[in-house]
């Protein structure tokens, strides 16, 4: 290997090895392992001939394979001093910088690059004494410029020592070494590949030419180093300290362990917690006494002693319960409104009752909360109505699920004398909250039930009271807590289900059936969205006629509310998503016509009504806590001995209606033109398809009256009428409930006549303007009117 530097002095063409992260200064000697074939291709050349190699750090050091552009302008001519081959393919090179050099244009050869460079000089210090010049006859004076240089040199030695000081990674013969060079672009050089810098710094002072501008350079660049490395003393130097003071909390924690194990005094510690909590808190007078009560008791208590726990686990519950944190309402009518409005469609009602209670509230703080349950099938939005409610008056919201409950506990909580005990859901939910006057939703109060362990909707009774629930007392908590501030939202479907003195305590809001109109505009608004968001997609991707939404809710559906149509919504968004994926396609637009392709063949491809008049066949309407049904009546006389014979699964009362029904027509035998002997001649069966389901009630009375005497007599019935009513022997027809429900059913099913007591009438209001505008109500007080308008004459 060539022991002398050769320095050049004019363009030249060298490989070029660029480098990964590095910087490799004039004067510095440097290991370099290399690996990559345009790195190895670049040494062996340089081997070749002189062991000049052009050294150039890459812009990115991520780069495998770098373009000319990737890779700085300025580098160093270095000669190669050693080079070793490791296992594994790669190669160890000890280089020695030379110079700084420019590169003007890049070649690619075979295997690696070469560099046409511009080399610059090495620095000749312009301020170096001239001590060495014996015909010197007389010092030259000091100047500004060579005072400021000797002051920039002297600072940045002191920095670059500081720096030494706090990084203690540096020997002393290398700080010497250093301090030692008097010139001052090498100086520059020397500290910046000593001192920890990023590359992007080492660039930048490698490419300043001008020795003072570079050591102005390098004197910021080690000032910030510095202030870091300070900052970073200080972190070290605070988390020893805390670490310290850990190990001698701890272990003076242990000594005073031990002391008042001694003393039997185990227990102070959390006692004097407790104390300093209770003296921030906000709490009633009564609960602070309380408090106070039980951590006398639990210093007084032996540390092993299982009611300890109790204690603790009692006033953490306490100091945890909203006892006097009130959320702020907004009382702004109009925004909530809007709010409501825009999460839920119809539900006229209920919106207008929570208006009434704000316009109250904001005139008389005073007022209680009402307590208001949602009555209506599944699917309406009961649910998803309380939290709107909440987000509209800007008030927390908590749940408590009913359904399924039978333990008066659940309720009430079990007394602190039991293991395990805790509080009921309302104390819980309440806790969550973090309020006493949140929205409060009790859910599917009808579905509660109860055993030997007691009855829960008797626990019930003292909540959704508003004369009682301000000192409602937990078995657990034992303290009266005030929920009269709190807006009780109860959902059930069936009213029948809840008690009666449970019923009086809450006002009823009655939430009806979706008709086909407000399915669509609920899909379009919210369900759509809200599965495309599910799916991951757009609505550019993914888009839904309105003839297919419509085809949807006719032919694919038949509920009350809109889960059924969600589901379905859905599985169209999730097929979508498949082809899209696996087709690439950009779009996809659901249309009637290719609707089959998504859910296949229609469920619902006519009505259950029949499509003609028949003789003995009758179309009934039903109430279930789903909502209404058309109900299909069928009888048939068959050659007997007088037996009234029923199936279908009928409940009780469903078969007395239809002994009173056939006691009625014995008794008009002449008016309708029978055989005085018919009943002993003949067998009389009446069935009601869809065997499988329960059904029971008097409302199918007059239906099944209808169908024996159509039977009898051999007189048509209307296929486009459904009647419901309650008959008695006379013949009078009684009124009944559901009825809403019950003609949503019949309006569904494209019938267009409803046959229907008298005294139902009033009830008509409150059925939707789309179906009264759809049907033709007929009232009857008799079963004469009855078969005048429901046989064909």
């Amino acid at each position: 290997m060539p022991e002398e530097l050769k320095i050049l002095d004019e363009k030249t063409d060298l490989p070029l090895l660029p480098l990964r992260g590095i910087v490799v200064f004039p004067t510095i000697i440097m290991n370099i392992d290399i690996g990559r074939e345009i790195s190895i291709a670049a040494v062996e050349e340089a081997m070749l001939h002189d062991h000049l190699i052009m050294l150039s750090a890459q812009k990115d050091p991520s780069i495998e394979n770098p373009s000319p552009s990737q890779i700085n302008k300025m580098g160093t001519v270095a000669q190669i001093r050693h080079v070793m081959k490791l296992p594994g393919g790669t190669m160890r090179i000890v280089v020695e910088g030379i110079q700084r050099a420019s590169i003007e244009s890049l070649n690619k050869k075979k295997a690696y690059f070469e560099a046409s460079i511009i080399p610059y000089q090495p620095e000749i210090d312009l301020y170096d004494k001239q001590d060495d010049k014996v015909d010197a006859p007389v010092e030259e004076p000091d100047t500004p410029e060579k005072l400021n240089h000797e002051a920039l040199m002297r600072a940045v030695v002191h920095q670059f020592e500081e720096w030494v000081k706090l990084r203690k990674k540096i020997p002393a013969e290398a700080l010497i070494s250093v301090v030692m060079v008097e010139n001052s672009g090498h100086l520059c050089d020397m500290i910046a590949s000593h001192v920890d810098l990023k590359a992007e710094d080492r660039q930048i002072i490698l490419e300043i030419l001008d020795p003072i501008k570079r050591l102005e350079k390098l004197y910021t660049i080690l000032t910030r180093e510095l202030q870091i490395l300070n900052i970073e003393k200080k972190i070290n130097n605070r988390v020893q300290k805390q670490i310290e003071k850990v190990q001698k909390d701890y272990y003076l924690r242990e000594q005073m362990k031990a002391i008042r194990k001694e003393l039997g005094e185990d227990t102070a510690s959390e006692s004097d917690n407790y104390r300093e909590r209770l003296q921030d808190e906000d709490l009633p007078e009564l609960v602070k006494k309380t408090i106070e009560k039980e951590i006398n008791r639990l210093e007084k208590i032996p540390p092993a002693s299982a009611e300890t726990g109790v204690i603790s686990t009692y006033i953490d519950w306490l100091f945890s319960l909203p006892w006097n944190k009130l959320d702020k309402e907004r009382l702004d009518l109009a925004r909530v409104e809007k709010t409501l409005n825009h999460d839920h469609c119809g539900l006229t009602k209920v919106k207008e009752r929570i208006l009434e209670y704000l316009a109250v509230r904001k005139l008389s703080h005073e007022n209680k909360a009402p307590i208001i349950c949602l009555v209506g099938p599944p699917g309406v939005g009961k649910t998803s109505l309380a939290s709107s409610i909440a987000k509209a008056t800007s008030r927390s919201f908590a749940r408590a699920s009913l359904g399924g409950i039978r333990d008066e506990a659940e309720i009430r909580g079990h007394r602190r004398t039991y293991v395990g005990a805790l509080p009921g859901q309302i104390i819980t939910a309440l806790r969550r909250a973090k309020s006493r006057n949140p929205v409060f939703l009790l859910d599917e109060i009808d579905k509660m039930a109860s055993d030997f362990r007691g009855d829960p909707t008797a626990a019930m009774l003292e909540v959704l009271d508003p004369e009682q629930n301000s000192t409602f007392t937990d078995h657990y908590i034992e303290l009266p807590f005030d929920l009269s501030q709190v807006l009780w939202i109860v959902t059930a479907n069936d009213l029948g289900a809840i008690p009666r003195p449970l019923r009086d305590r809450m006002e009823i809001v009655e939430l009806p059936s979706y008709t086909a109109e407000e399915k669509f505009e609920i899909a379009k608004k919210h369900l759509i969205k809200k599965q495309l968001n599910y799916a991951g997609l757009t609505g550019v991707q993914l888009k839904f006629s309105s003839d297919a939404l419509k085809k949807i809710i006719e032919n694919y559906t038949r509920e009350s509310g809109v889960r059924e149509l969600e589901r379905k919504i859905s599985s169209i968004c999730r097929k979508a998503a498949k082809q899209i994926v696996e087709e690439k396609q950009s779009s996809l637009k659901i249309t009637a016509k290719n609707l089959a392709d998504f859910l296949g063949r229609p469920l619902y491809t006519h009505t259950r009504a029949e499509d003609k008049p028949q003789i003995g066949v009758c179309t009934g309407m039903a109430w279930t806590s789903v909502g209404g049904d058309i109900l299909p009546t069928e009888a048939i006389i068959l050659k007997g001995k007088g037996h009234l014979i029923l199936t279908g699964q009928l409940g009780k009362v469903m078969q007395e209606s239809a002994q009173a029904g056939l006691s009625y027509i014995r008794s008009r035998y002449k008016e309708l033109g029978l055989d005085p002997k018919f009943y002993e001649k003949n067998d009389i069966h009446i069935h009601l398809p869809e065997g499988a389901i329960p059904k029971d009630g008097p409302s199918a009375g007059i239906t099944m009256a209808t169908a024996m005497i159509s039977a009898l007599t051999g007189r048509k019935v209307r296929n486009d009428v459904a009647m419901t009513g309650e008959i008695t022997l006379r013949g009078r027809v009684l009124p009944i409930g559901g009825l809403k429900e019950k003609t949503f059913a019949a309006y569904r099913e494209n019938i267009s006549t409803v046959i229907l007591p008298k005294e139902n009438e009033r009830d008509l209001e409150d059925i939707d303007p789309k179906v009264k505008e759809h049907l033709i109500f007929i009232p009857v007080e008799t079963m004469d009117e009855v078969l005048e308008h429901a046989l064909v004459k």
